[in-house]
């Protein structure tokens, strides 16, 4: 019998957002949340770190839950302009996004330190999603899941179970581009993302771990998108800065 697992759909505000924005958007889907009886889905935010407070008050008692973008690996010390993942437990966040994409290149992060970020979540009481992905020329030289595959191992905090750990793939070549993976390359990586979570956290666990896709989704995909056997919610940008778009995607779980 299949594993049934509640889709996740999180919004990646990126840096985009003032507080009035903040107000407009988690105020609006906490609104739709608030109408919506027994959702299909969790509702996941991830707003710039000034906003955290403010959205967790916005959403408070809706359903929708507030995670934070990156995390800093230690509990506390001299790290000017990082932020700790217990303070960020401690402003109400649920979950951290660590190891995208955009933090790897314009960071230079590497899959050792994304690694060091997901425990220190993890031992702050946070559920951390993974972010992995391949380049265009990676895709082009046809690297695809080899590169999937060694960063989720990489990757991959010790203590990862499917109640605190999310992947997120997220093709680099599709972020923020329009262009999506179609669902056949879509599936095909989220299968094989599966079948190494299964070899890493056992087949139980392995199973029931939610793999979310991320790249372009929008309202018009969605559907197709996260109908896949191994799509189990999205990692949405862009869409996310609009209550309506998100709405949309969500209501296609």
């Amino acid at each position: 019998m299949a594993v049934k697992r509640k889709p996740l759909i999180a919004g990646n505000w990126k840096m985009n957002g003032l507080t009035k924005d903040a107000r407009a958007l988690a105020g609006g889907l906490a609104k739709r949340m608030a109408k919506s009886k027994s959702p299909a889905f969790e509702l996941l935010i991830c707003p710039p770190a000034p906003l955290l407070d403010f959205c967790v008050n916005a959403v408070k008692g809706s359903g929708i839950k507030v995670g934070a973008q990156d995390c800093h690996t230690a509990e506390a010390g001299a790290h000017t302009g990082d932020v700790s993942a217990s303070l960020l437990r401690d402003m109400g966040c649920g979950y951290v996004i660590v190891g995208h994409s955009e933090r790897r290149s314009n960071h230079g992060e590497t899959d050792k330190l994304v690694r060091a970020k997901a425990e220190a979540a993890l031992t702050a009481g946070l559920k951390v999603i993974v972010c992995i992905g391949e380049t265009l020329k990676q895709r082009n030289a046809g690297l695809t899941l080899n590169v999937n595959r060694q960063q989720l191992r990489a990757s991959l905090p010790a203590g990862a179970t499917a109640s605190n750990t999310v992947i997120a793939y997220e093709p680099v070549w599709a972020i923020g581009t329009g262009k999506v993976a179609t669902p056949n390359q879509a599936q095909e990586v989220h299968s094989a993302i599966r079948k190494s979570l299964k070899r890493k956290m056992g087949a139980s666990e392995g199973d029931k771990t939610r793999v979310l896709y991320g790249g372009s989704m929008n309202p018009s995909n969605a559907a197709e998108l996260l109908h896949l056997p191994d799509v189990d919610g999205g990692l949405i940008g862009g869409a996310s800065l609009s209550v309506t778009d998100f709405w949309t995607i969500a209501d296609a779980a």
